[in-house]
């Protein structure tokens, strides 16, 4: 298995950062014609139809979508498999498992975030485990605090060739209080997933299917699992691009789609409140999703995959990129990021 990894140097964008290809251009979207009359005024559909242009441009990107509101405002596919079929969405991965948490939480196979991993899923636990793992709540797996030396980035390749994914995880140096920073590492999602199958009796594959996929009418392939038949947790998930927004617009609904609460909206409150922060990007994190100074919560995953929403302006946002060329805080991240936090949120103010 070729490793695709989310590294923590460059799977995030660095705040504050400039890039001056961006600043160079002119981003530009297309409208959907007459869907979004309600919403749009002219002067912004001609924005987007700016940002549509310059956003061909970007040879990374492969799709974008945005909706305000009730109706899509942008709907391209610029390369790629298109709109209709999946796509690696990386570490996005990780916010979705942070969602089927909250699931088993409700459900009460899960006691609270609070559960040690000793109590949750003990039998996951090597024997020769590093010392304190089994007191690691779920709380800290979720945030990214476990405490572990990770193995994403340049451990990545590591950790995903050896025999037993979890145990390698679990016997990983204790390098920092658990519950204290985050230490980006895909092997503690992996840990939060297999907690989860424990704990539920499903694969995560199945909880993704019914918890999510199902209530959402969208459907969720089969992906890579470890050796021992566990579903990895935290990366190479495959969805479309239309499933994608399904979760944007989820989170952006507090949980809710088509009149149905899918993740309880307690939930969701709590998982847009900054726990912890990114000591790459400077960007907050919650359970499982990044949050920004202006209102965007953000999935985001390696080479330019992200999963958006901004509540207080109704947008929701997918985006999909080239899963295998980096996409670094100074770079093409940086152009994405500068894309929502500028014209995009611009045009919804002033729609």
């Amino acid at each position: 298995m070729a490793p695709c990894f989310a590294a923590s140097n460059g799977d995030e964008w660095k705040w504050g950062s400039t890039h001056t290809m961006l600043s160079r251009r002119i981003f530009t979207v297309s409208l959907i014609a007459g869907l979004a009359a309600p919403y749009v005024s002219r002067a912004s559909a001609q924005a987007f139809d700016d940002i549509r242009t310059s956003a061909r441009e970007m040879d990374q990107l492969h799709s974008i979508q945005i909706q305000l509101g009730d109706e899509p405002v942008l709907e391209e596919a610029f390369r790629g498999p298109g709109l209709d079929r999946p796509a690696n969405i990386k570490s996005c991965s990780k916010s979705v498992v942070a969602l089927l948490l909250g699931t088993a939480i409700d459900s009460g196979e899960i006691a609270g975030v609070e559960a040690r991993l000793g109590d949750v899923a003990p039998d996951i636990i090597p024997s020769d485990a590093t010392a304190g793992v089994a007191d690691i709540t779920m709380e800290d797996l979720v945030t990214l605090r476990a405490g572990l030396e990770g193995t994403s980035g340049p451990n990545y390749g590591a950790w995903v060739n050896s025999s037993d994914w979890l145990a390698y995880a679990l016997r990983r140096p204790m390098i920092a209080q658990p519950g204290t920073r985050m230490i980006y590492s895909t092997g503690t999602t992996h840990i939060l997933g297999a907690a989860l199958t424990a704990a539920s009796g499903e694969s995560l594959l199945a909880l993704a299917r019914d918890r999510l996929g199902s209530k959402l009418g969208f459907q969720v392939p089969p992906w890579t699992r470890d050796p021992q038949g566990y579903y990895l947790g935290g990366n190479e998930m495959a969805l479309t691009p239309r499933a994608m927004l399904a979760i944007a617009r989820l989170i952006r609904d507090n949980g809710r789609s088509d009149g149905a609460q899918v993740i309880p909206a307690d939930w969701v409150d709590a998982s847009l409140v900054r726990r912890t922060r990114s000591p790459f990007s400077g960007l907050g994190y919650g359970y499982g999703w990044f949050l920004s100074e202006s209102g965007y919560v953000v999935a985001r995953g390696y080479g330019g995959q992200l999963i958006a929403a901004h509540p207080e302006r109704r947008l929701a946002i997918a985006i999909t990129s080239d899963p295998t060329r980096p996409a670094y805080s100074r770079g093409y991240f940086g152009d994405l990021m500068q894309l929502l936090e500028g014209p995009v949120l611009s045009v919804s103010r002033e729609s």
